[in-house]
């Protein structure tokens, strides 16, 4: 087998066959970090950085690995000087997927067979530059080439949404806002109260009282709706859920807004609070609710200290307890509210598997963040097919921050699951036919049925 070849990731011959069965079937990606205005204003880009480095914090943070000065990865270096750095590391990334993944986005949207190395740098950022004028590499013409059908953006509730409204005009492609509240639970973080306060002026509630807050925050959702949106996410380090009385809130509240220093109780009692209003709202409309959790934000206090949130300095954690705090939240929304989990952690696997083989409402979401190579998704494939059902996975997810990638990471995707389950198939576990109906259900008919239904 040669480097990305026709078989790549494929290691029988019934894989092969599943795989020319889905590998055409549109893109449905229900959680991504799209840039719709990048889309809508259609300029596209103009150098490979722009479309491969300069968004990606998996490119970022193995850079840094190999030695590259921040300089060269998210400081004051041309683009051309970033390429080249990332270049001359670039064969060190073997093994990791985005080795593979930025050589995918090479042979299949540049047509390059060229690895990147020093030696090939120059002529790779040429040829790129070349193609990057021409009206096929436009965000828009991308997204079609790429058979994108819908998309699902990441949104805070304060955020203008005017260019999604722009985006309606898109022949041929939905791309739809996904309500994300983080900043509204995270009452412990310092810019808490600025978000309350910026929350109050777009949606004109008085938000010094605590009613006003959860009115705004109301408001906003069915804003979204109204653009389209059948999803709020949420980034959950660890889900925290017990009864809270709504008086009790109110003063934790209050206490907040007036900057006195809250108790681990307070901020516990809140946030518990809030994730069963988010329940709430999303089963009133009907919306999927996906959580992703176990990630601890900004772990690297020099990246955090000098550039801020969501620079590549995360990590994952087995240490939470998924079980106790989901119970009271998945008991109180049993078969009255969709929920999709997404786990961080390998060792957490087993806990929510199991949980979503208890309740019919719960799915599991693509294997998320370090776990989207082709081993983290083969492991996790295979534990969900032994343990809840394969068939109620709730479809991929590319949680690209580039849009050039949306076709590369599907495509590693549709391969490693054709070649699971072609795998169970050779070793006499599922029928033929029955495999071709669970690898395209998985890739398009099950994520339509999720989340797309009333599209």
């Amino acid at each position: 087998m040669s480097f990305l070849d026709e078989n790549y990731l494929l290691q029988n011959n019934t894989s092969k066959m599943l795989y020319n069965s889905i590998k055409d079937f549109p893109i449905l990606d229900a959680h991504n970090h799209g840039d719709v205005k990048e889309i809508v204003e259609n300029k596209g880009w103009d150098d490979i950085w722009q479309v491969e480095g300069a968004t990606d914090h998996y490119v970022w943070e193995s850079m840094r690995k190999r030695g590259v000065p921040e300089e060269k990865i998210t400081g004051n270096a041309s683009n051309k000087e970033k390429w080249m750095a990332l270049a001359k590391v670039f064969p060190g990334f073997v093994g990791n997927p985005t080795y593979e993944w930025i050589h995918l986005d090479l042979k299949r949207r540049f047509k390059i067979e060229d690895t990147i190395s020093k030696y090939t740098a120059e002529k790779i950022w040429q040829d790129t530059s070349l193609l990057l004028k021409s009206e096929s590499m436009k965000p828009q013409r991308l997204l079609k080439e790429m058979n994108v059908e819908v998309m699902c953006t990441t949104n805070d509730p304060t955020e203008d949404l005017s260019f999604h409204e722009k985006a309606k005009d898109i022949e041929g492609i939905k791309i739809l806002p996904t309500w994300r509240p983080d900043k509204a639970m995270n009452i412990e973080k310092e810019n808490w109260k600025d978000f309350v306060e910026k929350l109050g002026e777009i949606t004109k509630e008085n938000v010094e009282r605590f009613e006003g807050f959860l009115n705004a925050l109301y408001k906003t959702h069915k804003k979204f709706e109204k653009l389209g949106g059948v999803s709020s996410d949420h980034g959950i380090l660890e889900p925290i859920s017990y009864p809270v009385e709504r008086e009790r809130v109110k003063e934790v509240y209050e206490k907040a807004l007036s900057k006195k220093e809250l108790t681990k109780q307070e901020i516990s009692d809140f946030k518990s609070f809030m994730f069963y209003e988010f329940g709430t709202m999303n089963a009133e409309s009907n919306w999927v609710m996906q959580l992703h959790i176990g990630a601890i934000r900004d772990y690297r206090d020099k990246l955090y200290n000098t550039l801020g949130p969501d620079t590549g300095g995360d990590i994952s954690t087995s240490k939470i307890d998924l079980a106790n705090g989901l119970r009271y939240f998945l008991n109180q929304f049993d078969e009255k509210l969709k929920v999709v989990l997404y786990c961080l952690d390998p060792s957490l696997f087993p806990t929510v598997a199991t949980i979503a083989r208890a309740f019919p409402n719960v799915s599991l979401g693509a294997p998320w963040w370090f776990n989207d190579s082709p081993f983290g998704m083969e492991i996790y494939l295979k534990y969900i097919a032994t343990v809840d059902l394969l068939s109620d996975l709730a479809g991929w997810v590319t949680d690209s921050r580039k849009l050039i990638s949306y076709g590369s990471r599907t495509e590693m995707f549709r391969r490693e699951l054709s070649n699971v389950v072609g795998e169970m198939v050779e070793k006499g576990q599922i029928p033929i036919r029955e495999a071709f109906d669970l690898v395209r259900d998985i890739s398009y008919f099950r994520p339509k049925r999720l989340f797309f239904e009333k599209i």
